[in-house]
């Protein structure tokens, strides 16, 4: 079982990235920067210790398809996802981030990596983004609270493959639709 003691956390973490088989050319060179950024923070949950820090994403998955939201701030269709909050390990974040922004009663479906992407976070920040596959039990319709996006739908694979604004994200899904 995954710990969240700091130092085991922080191997686990590493170890995961590692291990993990990156899809196409574009993840392994965010999984080598990754491995590099990580290596050198002192606090890499921490998004106020340094502007580069680990967040947490999910590709939530059910009987519909997948998820994507609209991003309030920036307007682009992505995951669901955000900071790591201290205790917490990226995968938690994960799903507290997605129950948060999807009002859905999403479960971790493994806390294996499903991708690994870096990239700009906006507000000077990077992201060390560790995406994971978590699923919803039945067919409910997302539901998110006030002051999140409400631009939050179920997509059937092919849908969210062309409605993903990340090239990397679109990746990803293709690559999980067809198997």
């Amino acid at each position: 079982m995954p710990s969240n003691d700091p130092k085991t956390l922080r191997e686990q973490v590493r170890h995961s990235v590692e291990e993990h088989v990156a899809g196409d050319h574009a993840e392994r060179a965010s999984v080598e920067r990754f491995l590099t950024e990580y290596a050198r923070l002192d606090d890499p949950f921490s998004e106020t210790a340094d502007p580069v820090h680990v967040t947490g994403s999910a590709i939530v998955v059910g009987p519909r398809g997948v998820i994507l939201l609209k991003h309030k701030r920036l307007g682009l269709w992505l995951q669901p996802g955000g900071h790591v909050d201290p205790g917490e390990a990226p995968w938690e974040a994960a799903v507290r981030e997605s129950r948060e922004e999807t009002g859905l009663p999403v479960t971790l479906t493994s806390p294996e990596l499903v991708h690994v992407d870096v990239h700009a976070g906006g507000r000077g920040h990077t992201h060390l983004d560790l995406r994971y596959l978590v699923g919803v039990d039945g067919d409910p319709d997302p539901v998110p609270p006030e002051g999140e996006s409400q631009e939050v739908f179920w997509f059937a694979w092919p849908a969210a493959v062309e409605r993903a604004s990340d090239d990397r994200l679109k990746g990803l899904l293709a690559r999980l639709a067809s198997g």
